[in-house]
């Protein structure tokens, strides 16, 4: 039992499994939290300037595709990994085409997680930006002037970035209920929604890390397993009794 247990573990790719963990745990962080501080920042947009973010809502949907997209290529580079892993290696990947066809399927997935890993980094760039803006919002909320209703929020200052359908006194924030909309109900959560999904992107793009080393890792056993099988087949052939205690046992 011992014996078979140990067999067993030995078939695991555990770097692998740890990767997938790592990454399956940050994107379904990010999906989540991408699409509900999506969901708020389109709601503020709209009740407190007027004006609806309509790309906003095609990106809620990119996020849900993408995620689904990550979770398959875990699950493929997974597959992969147990493949190429102690014993299961040894059985796959005997044969001269077999080990072609792994090693071309490692380069693939290789350039696959390398592009995966730029997409995920300008992703990280732009939340970067995103979460910069929403503590600036926050800092604004912050201020006892502003707390105390003495002064209002101004992005009159900031009209360039609104569209020009805007109205100058929607940029204005004076309303006690106003405030309490754009501070306590969306720039707060907002806030910290993007601040997760900021940890769950680097998350990610750690586990995309990780899995390059595998699979280079894995690259590399499959080219290298033709020259171990050739070295101990001639082994064999100038030793016969090794064989036949192999054999024996």
């Amino acid at each position: 039992m011992g014996d078979a247990c140990q067999a067993c573990l030995t078939r695991v790719p555990h770097a692998t499994v740890i990767a997938t963990i790592m990454c399956c745990l940050g994107v379904g962080v990010f999906c989540g939290t991408m699409y509900r501080g999506s969901a708020l920042s389109i709601l503020m947009f709209d009740e407190v300037f007027h004006f609806r973010l309509i790309f906003m809502e095609a990106l809620q949907m990119i996020f849900i595709v993408g995620s689904a997209c990550m979770a398959a290529l875990g699950f493929m580079l997974l597959c992969l990994g147990c493949l190429t892993t102690g014993a299961t290696r040894q059985k796959v990947y005997r044969a001269w085409r077999a080990r072609v066809g792994g090693r071309i399927s490692c380069a693939v997935f290789m350039i696959i997680t390398y592009i995966f890993t730029l997409i995920w980094l300008i992703l990280l760039g732009f939340l970067v930006i995103t979460t910069f803006l929403f503590t600036i919002f926050w800092k604004l909320c912050s201020k006892p002037k502003n707390i105390d209703l003495s002064t209002c929020i101004d992005f009159t200052q900031f009209d360039f970035m609104f569209p020009s359908s805007v109205k100058q006194e929607d940029m204005k924030i004076c309303e006690a209920h106003k405030m309490k909309v754009f501070c306590k109900d969306y720039v707060e959560k907002a806030e910290f929604m993007f601040i997760l999904a900021m940890v769950s992107c680097l998350l990610v793009i750690l586990s995309l890390v990780h899995y390059l080393m595998c699979l280079s890792a894995n690259y590399a056993h499959i080219r290298d397993h033709g020259k171990f099988q050739e070295l101990q087949e001639l082994q064999y052939l100038t030793n016969p009794d090794l064989h036949a205690s192999k054999d024996r046992f």
